[in-house]
């Protein structure tokens, strides 16, 4: 039965369910899930894959590319251990094997909703009103009637002027992810984590890879010297790093090439000549899919959902989670979000009170940071102690030959409290999580350096640089 008041749909049925979810990434599946676990009737909406962008064209395709092609890459220059090989990387059938492994996750995604009783529908949903959902499925239209609803529908890349994607010559992630050949030229435009991390990989596979990058630096939002360590790899396996130059043009050029042309600050032109440009300037949440503009819905200053503690948006029977939503685009972050408000709407007195949000990066080497940097720290008002410890003074990273970049941590200089750490090196995404614990836990330096840590592991390392901050290290001099 229609509920009383709502508004007449062209739809060919109407539906009814306690929490509609729209978008099936990493917060909308999980939010679904966990709703549905406890005891709320659950519809999940999405119009493309299950997983969303992370496990489908993002996350997971990317590092099963990017670990690949590690592999090729570490036995063809391990000579220095006695290994000597000469390794061809197959791109196609390196596809195939990634999209097999997304194909088992977003597979077993399915598998999860259905065993947990989670209404699947296939479809394109656009809002009504505050308790509408009309949804464009391959069989017609259907009115989803609800009393709480989730916007996931996460972000695509963003364009940028003179430079429009084309599938062919002009590239975005997606497209990237799914060659078929290595190219022998690609110029990628944006040194951010996005350009970092695949640049590296196809440099590896013998592509010849130019990075453009308007700002002064690769990484802008990672401090200089952890920026610096993955700059320098980069640049040693073959990428050229071009700093403070912006796209202004791509034109075609003979054969299969196109010309891209830069220009700097001062007004220096530059021109690339390449067969392939890969855009990787940032993502954009998908907000314009949903006719928003039938809820009155605050936005923030960026054009995301404004939400509080609890994920509620300005409507009270509508949330909002991962890219959508304040705060950074990542996938862990909105799965976190995704079960608050799944508890939310099930009755339960959960709210978004994480003391930090890790985030990793996975270039050559890694990047892991949580909390704060020395720098915020200073800026909230605490005199900030901080330790550090090299990776080349770990014996365990000297075993994998893997000695590039070093352990921060950052601890209230008066209490000790563990404010913060950047990680940069070979498995600094793993390594993080110690510190995130930490953080969460109000744990201090000397508890993790009271923590007895596996002899050789690279995790000593977190343990050496508290030991460090507070003047009491071992292997390295004290700070």
């Amino acid at each position: 039965m229609a509920r009383e008041g709502a508004p007449p749909t062209d739809g060919d049925s109407t539906t009814e369910t306690e929490l509609a979810v729209i978008g099936a990434g990493p917060g909308g599946y999980v939010a679904a899930i966990r709703a549905a676990q406890r005891g709320v009737d659950v519809m999940l909406v999405e119009k493309d894959a299950l997983g969303g962008a992370c496990l489908n064209v993002g996350c997971i395709p990317s590092k099963a590319l990017i670990h690949a092609t590690d592999v090729g890459y570490a036995a063809d220059t391990a000579a220095e251990m006695g290994i000597h090989a000469d390794v061809t990387v197959d791109l196609g059938q390196m596809t195939d094997w990634k999209d097999e492994v997304v194909e088992k996750l977003t597979s077993g995604v399915e598998k999860l909703c259905k065993a947990n009783g989670v209404t699947l529908l296939d479809g394109r949903a656009e809002f009504v009103d505050e308790h509408t959902l009309r949804v464009q499925t391959a069989d017609g239209t259907e009115s989803v009637e609800f009393e709480h609803a989730v916007v996931a529908t996460g972000s695509r890349p963003v364009e940028i002027p003179n430079v429009a994607f084309d599938g062919e010559h002009v590239l975005d992630s997606t497209a990237v992810l799914d060659m078929e050949r290595v190219p022998p030229s690609m110029v990628v435009v944006g040194g951010g984590y996005i350009g970092m991390e695949l640049s590296t990989t196809l440099a590896k596979m013998g592509c010849d890879v130019t990075v453009v990058e308007q700002l002064d630096d690769v990484l802008a939002d990672y401090e200089d010297d952890v920026a610096r360590v993955v700059r320098k790899r980069a640049e040693a396996v073959g990428v050229d790093v071009r700093v403070g130059e912006g796209v202004t043009a791509c034109r075609a050029a003979d054969g299969d090439n196109v010309i891209v042309t830069t220009e700097t600050e001062a007004g220096e032109t530059f021109e690339y000549r390449t067969e392939k440009v890969f855009v990787a300037v940032g993502r954009t949440p998908v907000l314009d899919t949903m006719n928003l503009g039938a809820l009155d819905v605050k936005r923030t200053e960026n054009g995301r959902l404004a939400t509080d503690d609890q994920g509620r948006t300005s409507v009270g029977s509508v949330f909002a989670v991962g890219d959508v939503a304040p705060g950074p685009m990542l996938a862990h972050k909105a799965s976190a979000e995704g079960k608050v408000v799944a508890d939310v709407v099930a009755g339960e007195p959960a709210t978004l009170d994480h003391q930090a949000i890790p985030a990793a990066v996975f270039t050559d080497p890694e990047i892991g940071t949580v909390g704060m940097t020395e720098g915020e720290a200073t800026e909230a008002g605490v005199d900030p102690v901080v330790g550090q410890f090299p990776m080349r003074a770990s014996g365990r990273a000297l075993t994998t030959g893997e000695t590039d970049g070093f352990v921060r941590v950052v601890a209230d200089g008066e209490t000790g409290s563990v404010l913060g750490a950047q990680i940069v090196g070979p498995e600094a995404s793993e390594l993080i999580a110690e510190v995130g614990l930490a953080i969460e836990m109000g744990a201090t330096l000397e508890d993790i350096a009271a923590t007895v840590h596996t002899h050789p592991t690279l995790s000593e390392a977190v343990l050496e640089a508290a030991e460090n901050a507070l003047g009491e290290a071992i292997h390295t001099l004290n700070r």
